[in-house]
């Protein structure tokens, strides 16, 4: 079955289905949109399907198809962001802004659908202010919720905005600190791991910002996940006391006479 659908893309069947995502009968653009998802999940057909065009007509579907079409166009967009040269047309194309939106008027499938499209296109470095820019932070940190079902999702994605400076202002200004302080204490093991990637960011890039996190009481989770967490939230809780130790101890050596 593979195979089949290997040659496929290939042989360049795949254009007939990106043509019917421009159609108006929302059954066949639904059919057609789970057709190219179904293809794009060999790696060896991601990037004839990108060449034949495809992302243009997804964003199409993301803006105007029925709720399901829409789901799948953004399982389709992260599938194919598996590969890098995938990420970056992608992201050119204006596809992080349809994938904000459904992230935002999405039901919970679609909201994951576009969540996880989005962690996979912020990998790639010149995504990650789109993402920003797409106004992307304040909803991640709405889905913060625990009601949302998105804390995990959430937080990954957060953890990797956190690595440029526009995100880190956004994920301070949007008051997800206390957030991501509680969920070093609540949260999953992995998001323990990627909560405290978003604060060591925090913390290092900008003293104001390590001074909040002081203040919401990161050191006690910060000493217990240092101690039970995880081999990499272990790694990223000892850098950020370490970073307290070291701030701590310069100001006591200005304070000296």
């Amino acid at each position: 079955m593979r195979k089949i659908v290997f040659l496929i893309a290939k042989c360049g069947l795949s254009h007939p289905f990106i043509s019917l995502l421009k159609s108006n009968d929302k059954k066949v653009q639904e059919n057609a949109v789970t057709t190219l998802l179904n293809l794009s999940i060999s790696n060896g057909n991601k990037n004839s399907i990108i060449e034949a065009g495809v992302v243009e007509p997804l964003i199409l579907v993301l803006d105007s198809g029925s709720t399901e079409a829409q789901e799948n166009s953004a399982a389709t967009l992260f599938s194919l962001s598996a590969l890098e040269e995938c990420r970056v047309q992608i992201g050119r194309s204006g596809a992080i802004k349809a994938l904000v939106n459904l992230l935002v008027n999405g039901r919970l499938r679609g909201k994951k659908d576009a969540a996880a499209a989005l962690f996979s296109l912020s990998i790639l470095h010149e995504n990650k202010a789109r993402i920003v820019q797409a106004g992307a932070v304040k909803h991640l940190v709405e889905l913060m919720d625990p009601s949302a079902g998105m804390v995990e999702k959430s937080v990954a994605l957060l953890a990797n905005l956190s690595t440029i400076p526009e995100g880190r202002i956004a994920i301070a200004q949007e008051g997800c600190i206390p957030l991501l302080v509680e969920i070093l204490e609540t949260g999953s093991d992995r998001g323990k791991e990627n909560a405290a990637s978003a604060l060591f960011q925090l913390c290092i890039n900008n003293l104001k910002f390590c001074n909040l996190v002081l203040q919401e009481g990161a050191v006690p989770p910060l000493i217990a996940l240092s101690q039970f967490g995880s081999t990499r939230a272990k790694e990223k809780a000892l850098q950020i006391l370490g970073h307290f130790r070291s701030l701590r101890e310069a100001t006591l050596r200005k304070g000296k006479p």
